[in-house]
């Protein structure tokens, strides 16, 4: 991490924070590790660890926004795009568009991920729908579903942990 108010620590994977900083830069230096555990050819072993990242990096937003983590066959991440912006309770997310972003990657599977502003993880019969649509169309090009993420404030609902993917 190369922010002029962090030093690396003395143990591997701490850090010294070398000057004093507001609570936007501590929230920036967040978001900038958290875009480093979702960067290019980072292993996601298992779908709900990448939450404390995608959350970090949703949590602030006042709107909807849905987001897909594309993979490789070996669950490598290609990239992290947030594709649909919507209101304060809702974001219209198109099948298709997810498709071609996944097939431009070259995806071989997805991790789905949205933000409820509200703060409340719980899915919605909407999140349960477009869910099952996007596994569908993305499934007739052999791109796998791995999970779905609600990102609340606090908390977040993984939908294969709840067996709904």
């Amino acid at each position: 991490m190369n922010h002029r108010k962090l030093s690396a620590g003395e143990t591997a994977g701490t850090y010294r924070i070398t000057d004093t900083v507001t609570e936007s830069e501590l929230l920036n230096i967040a978001k900038a590790f958290a875009r480093r555990r979702l960067a290019k050819g980072r292993k996601i072993t298992q779908p709900a660890l990448a939450f404390e990242y995608l959350q970090v990096l949703l949590q602030d937003y006042e709107h909807e926004v849905f987001s897909a983590l594309f993979l490789d066959s070996q669950h490598r991440v290609i990239s992290f795009e947030e594709l649909f912006r919507g209101t304060i309770d809702s974001a219209s997310v198109y099948p298709r568009e997810v498709v071609k972003r996944a097939l431009a990657c070259n995806a071989a599977a997805v991790i789905l991920v949205h933000n409820h502003p509200s703060g409340d993880p719980e899915p919605s019969d909407a999140d349960r729908r477009i869910t099952q649509r996007l596994k569908e169309a993305l499934g007739l090009m052999e791109i796998r579903v791995i999970d779905h993420l609600v990102i609340g404030l606090d908390a977040c609902v993984s939908f294969a942990e709840q067996d709904l993917v």
